[in-house]
C-alpha cells in the first residue's frame, strides 16, 4: 500500500490519484530492496514512451532537419537530463533502496534518478494510456525544450573540430579510474590533445566523464 505522501506526490505527477498500487511501489523499488519486483523492466516501457513523447514533440515543434532534431532528442533523453529533471521534482527521497544503497547515496545517482523517473513514466502508460504519459513528459520537460539542451554543438565534437582546425591530433580518451558499487559507480575520464594538454573529469557514467572531460578542455584550452 502506497504511503499517503507518495500517493500525493504521484498524483501531482500524473494529475489524478494512483489507482494500482503495486504497480506505483514496483516503479520507485531498487533492486538493493531485495523484492522480486523493481522498477526496471517499466523503466524499459517508459525510455521508449518518453523518447517516441519527445520526438512528436521536436517533429511538431521545430522545422529543423533529422539531425538537428536527433541532437536535441538524444540531449533530452539523455541520462544527465533525467536525472536533472528528476532532481526538479525531489523524486529521490520517494525511491525505495535497500540499506547499502541508501549509504552509498543512491537517492542521488543520475543513474537511479533516470531510471525511476522513466519507471514512473512507464507506469502512467500502463495505467492510463498513452496522451496521459505524453502529458506527464510535456509537463515535467517544458523547461528543458524551453533551454538549450541539444542546441549546442556536443563537447566531443566540439573539441575535435577545433583539434583539426588547429592542426592537432584528433583527442584521446582513456579511463583512468572505475569506483564505487554498480549502483553508484564513478568513472574517471582524461582527455589528451598531443602538444597542448589534457583534462581529467568524472560522472556516473563513461560517456558522460568523457563529454565533460572535453567541455572542461575547451574551456581551459580552447
Amino acid at each position: 500500500m502506497l504511503e499517503q505522501a507518495v500517493r500525493d506526490y504521484i498524483a501531482a505527477l500524473i494529475g489524478a490519484p494512483p489507482k494500482d498500487d503495486a504497480l506505483w511501489i514496483e516503479a520507485l523499488t531498487h533492486g538493493s530492496t531485495g523484492e522480486r519486483r523493481t522498477y526496471e523492466r517499466l523503466e524499459f516501457l517508459g525510455d521508449r514512451v518518453l523518447g517516441l513523447s519527445i520526438a512528436e514533440w521536436l517533429h511538431a515543434t521545430s522545422q529543423d532537419a533529422e539531425g538537428r532534431l536527433s541532437q536535441r532528442l538524444n540531449a533530452l533523453v539523455s541520462r544527465a537530463t533525467c536525472a536533472d529533471i528528476a532532481r526538479e521534482i525531489d523524486l529521490g527521497r520517494h525511491i525505495r533502496l535497500g540499506k547499502q544503497a541508501r549509504d552509498d547515496g543512491g537517492h542521488d545517482s543520475d543513474n537511479i534518478l533516470g531510471d525511476v523517473i522513466e519507471a514512473l513514466i512507464g507506469a502512467c502508460f500502463l495505467e492510463r494510456g498513452w496522451e496521459a504519459a505524453r502529458g506527464m513528459v510535456r509537463t515535467l520537460w517544458s523547461g528543458a525544450m524551453e533551454g538549450k539542451a541539444g542546441k549546442r554543438k556536443h563537447p566531443k565534437s566540439a573539441l575535435q573540430e577545433w583539434a583539426a582546425g588547429n592542426k592537432r591530433r584528433m583527442p584521446e580518451y582513456r579511463l583512468i579510474e572505475r569506483a564505487g558499487p554498480d549502483h553508484a559507480l564513478r568513472f574517471t575520464v582524461e582527455v589528451t590533445v598531443h602538444g597542448v594538454g589534457a583534462v581529467q573529469a568524472t560522472a556516473t557514467s563513461k560517456q558522460d566523464a568523457e563529454t565533460r572531460a572535453a567541455e572542461e578542455f575547451m574551456e581551459k584550452y580552447a
